[in-house]
C-alpha cells in the first residue's frame, strides 16, 4: 500500500492506494468520528461491495446504508434529498461519519450531503472507479447537477480519507476505465510531460488492468492533484488548471443529456478542443496536437464532439461555466506540453473556428 497526504494544515487527509484496501478495518477506525456509519452507494455497486465493507466495519458502529439509483443522471437534489432523508430516519447525530462507496456521482453527493448534514458530519471517499480514484474523490469538491449546469450546486468539503483499492477496477466497464483515463491523460498533459511519455508507454498495460502500471498511474495522478489542491484548495488561482477541457466537456455533458456522455468522454473531447485551440494560437506544434490525439484513441476516448451540437449550444452553455469571470468565458489552456494555464484573453475568432472546424469533422465521419 503507498500513501499520499493532501496537506492542508489541520484539515490535510491521507490516500491510501493499494490491493485489498477496502478489507483493512484500521484504515476506516483512524478517520471514522464517533459510532455511527452512514454507507451510501448505488444499485450497481451495492451487490459487489457493501456486505464486504460491512464485514469490514465489523460490529464497532451502528451501520446504516443509502442505496442510490445509478447514473449521472441522478444526480440531483431530490437523490440528495434521499441520502439526507436516511439520515433522519435512521437518526443519525453530528458524529455520524458517511462512507461513500462508489464512483464520481456517489462520492459527490455523499461528499455533499456530509457538508450540509447538521451543518457538517465527517466523510470517507471509497472511490470505485478510475475516474473518482484519480480525479473527484480527492479534493473536496462535492455538489449536484442542475438542468442547466454541471456541479452548479455544491460545496468544497474536505474528506478525512481516500481509501483507494485497485482491485475494485477489475469489474469496471472497459468504456468507465477509458473515460478514467481521460483524467489520467490529463495530468500529464498539464503539469508532467515525462507522466505523459510513460503514460505512452504504458497505456496497453494500464487498459489490460496490470495492478503495477495502473498503481503508478493512480498514484502520480493523486500526487498531482493533492499538491495543486494543497496550493489553491478552492480553486481562487492555480487549482482551476485541472479543468483542462472540462469547460468545453461541461457543455457536452449538459447538452446532449447528462449519462449519455459519460464525464471522461466529454472531457475527452473538450480537451481535444482546448489544445486544437492552443495550437491556433502558436503554443502547440502539430506533433503536439496529434501526440494528444494518439494518446487519447489508444484509450478508446472520443476525440471530436458530438456532430450533433452547434457553435451556439456550446457558447451556450460555456457561458454558464463556473470558471466565467465579468461575462468572459475563461478557458485551461496550454503554454506547452506540461505547462497549463487559465484565461480569457484567447482570439474569439480563433476560439469558434475551432468549434466549427471540430463540428464539421464530426458530421463527416458520421455514418450515412
Amino acid at each position: 500500500m503507498r500513501t499520499l497526504t493532501v496537506d492542508l494544515g489541520d484539515r490535510s487527509y491521507p490516500i491510501y492506494i493499494g490491493s485489498g484496501t477496502r478489507q483493512q478495518k484500521a484504515l476506516f477506525d483512524k478517520a471514522i468520528q464517533g459510532k455511527q456509519v452512514m454507507i451510501v452507494t448505488n444499485v450497481t455497486l451495492a451487490p459487489l461491495y457493501l456486505d464486504e465493507l460491512i464485514a469490514t466495519l465489523g460490529d464497532s458502529y451502528q451501520i446504516d446504508t443509502c442505496i442510490l439509483p445509478d447514473g449521472e443522471q441522478y444526480k440531483t437534489l431530490d437523490t440528495y434529498q434521499q441520502i439526507m432523508t436516511t439520515l433522519l430516519e435512521k437518526k443519525h447525530n453530528r458524529s455520524t461519519s458517511i462512507i461513500a462507496l462508489g464512483g464520481g456521482v456517489v462520492g459527490d453527493m455523499a461528499g455533499f450531503a456530509a457538508a450540509t448534514y447538521q451543518r457538517g458530519v465527517a466523510f470517507i471517499q471509497v472511490p470505485t472507479t478510475l475516474l473518482s480514484q484519480v480525479d473527484s474523490s480527492v479534493g473536496g469538491k462535492t455538489g449536484v447537477n442542475h438542468p442547466l449546469g454541471k456541479n452548479m450546486i455544491g460545496a468544497f468539503y474536505q474528506p478525512q480519507a481516500v481509501i483507494i483499492d485497485i482491485d475494485s477496477l477489475k469489474s469496471l466497464p472497459e468504456r468507465e476505465l477509458s473515460a478514467g483515463m481521460a483524467e489520467v491523460i490529463k495530468y500529464g498533459l498539464i503539469a508532467d510531460v515525462d507522466f505523459l511519455s510513460w503514460l505512452e508507454t504504458n497505456m496497453t498495460a494500464l487498459m489490460q488492468l496490470s495492478t503495477s502500471e495502473l498503481s503508478d498511474a493512480i498514484y502520480r495522478s493523486c500526487q498531482i492533484k493533492a499538491e495543486v489542491v494543497a496550493q489553491d484548495e478552492k480553486e481562487g488561482g492555480i487549482r482551476a488548471i485541472l479543468n483542462l477541457g472540462h469547460t468545453y466537456g461541461h457543455a457536452i455533458e449538459t447538452e446532449m443529456g447528462y449519462g449519455n456522455w459519460l464525464h471522461g468522454e466529454a472531457v475527452a473531447a473538450g480537451t481535444m478542443l482546448a489544445l486544437d485551440l492552443s495550437t491556433r494560437m502558436g503554443n502547440l506544434s502539430e506533433a503536439d496536437l496529434q501526440r494528444s490525439l494518439n494518446l487519447f484513441k489508444s484509450a478508446k476516448l472520443p476525440i471530436q464532439p458530438p456532430s450533433t451540437m452547434t457553435v451556439e449550444q456550446f457558447i451556450a452553455r460555456m457561458s454558464l461555466d463556473k470558471k466565467v469571470l465579468d461575462g468572459d468565458i475563461r478557458l485551461v489552456l496550454l503554454n506547452q506540453l506540461g505547462q497549463a494555464i487559465v484565461s480569457s484573453d484567447f482570439p474569439r475568432q480563433l476560439f469558434e473556428n475551432g468549434l466549427y472546424d471540430a463540428l464539421e469533422s464530426a458530421m463527416k465521419k458520421q455514418p450515412a
